[in-house]
């Protein structure tokens, strides 16, 4: 049998630049930036927290003096003589909105943990979005109100994972759900009975008074 083949990276490099092959590499957090050594130490996702330590191309050391500690990041790396080499990078810096969100995470019942764990079901890296879902469940009932406009995002994604979050909050969900019957369109009036009624709560809407009683189990 002949020997495989390794597969070959990519090709990828600068909007109308030489491309090359290589990859582009997601870190949600950045361990260590040492400009001097032109080196960069980042947190893989998919291997539990194990770090790798990346050199950095001489092209690219202002953009890692610009780097701190935290942020995450998309690198771009190519194969360069048997190493992998950064050749550039695309920060998402951690604002202090973020970084305040990850402290009050030790107290799940903060709510002003909320609306940056919201904020965060559409980042771009999948681990980001899934530690904001689970920590949204935990956090619970005070959750709701930010996440009933999201039940009609344009974007699928964001409709089904805010309808899980809310259906795994259960019972402390459904009196912040009755009080945004209150006060939603018609659209949204539609997909909030909808999410009700698969908890099995039916609500009773008084058109009239705007007036909606707490759901009850059917």
């Amino acid at each position: 049998m002949a020997d495989e083949v390794p597969p070959k990276l990519i090709q990828i490099g600068p909007k109308g630049g030489v491309k090359k092959d290589g990859f582009n590499l997601v870190t949600e957090r950045v361990v260590a930036v040492n400009p001097e050594a032109k080196q960069l130490e980042v947190e893989l996702l998919a291997y539990d927290g194990k770090t790798v330590v990346l050199d950095v191309d001489d092209g690219a050391l202002e953009e890692l003096k610009q780097i701190k500690v935290g942020d995450g990041a998309t690198i771009r790396v190519v194969e360069e003589g048997g190493r992998r080499v950064a050749k550039g990078f695309r920060i998402r810096a951690k604002d202090p909105n973020a970084a305040r969100a990850d402290a009050m995470l030790l107290d799940l019942k903060d709510i002003r943990a909320v609306h940056p764990l919201v904020d965060a079901l559409t980042d771009e890296v999948g681990d980001v979005r899934q530690r904001a879902y689970d920590s949204l469940i935990k956090i619970g009932g005070p959750a709701v109100p930010s996440l009933v406009p999201l039940l009609v995002s344009e974007e699928d994604e964001i409709r089904q994972s805010v309808t899980e979050i809310i259906r795994k909050i259960g019972k402390p969900a459904v009196e912040p759900l009755a009080t945004a019957l209150a006060e939603a369109d018609d659209r949204l009036k539609t997909r909030v009975m909808k999410v009700l009624d698969r908890m099995g709560y039916k609500p009773k809407v008084n058109d009239g008074a705007k007036a909606v009683e707490v759901p009850r189990l059917t």
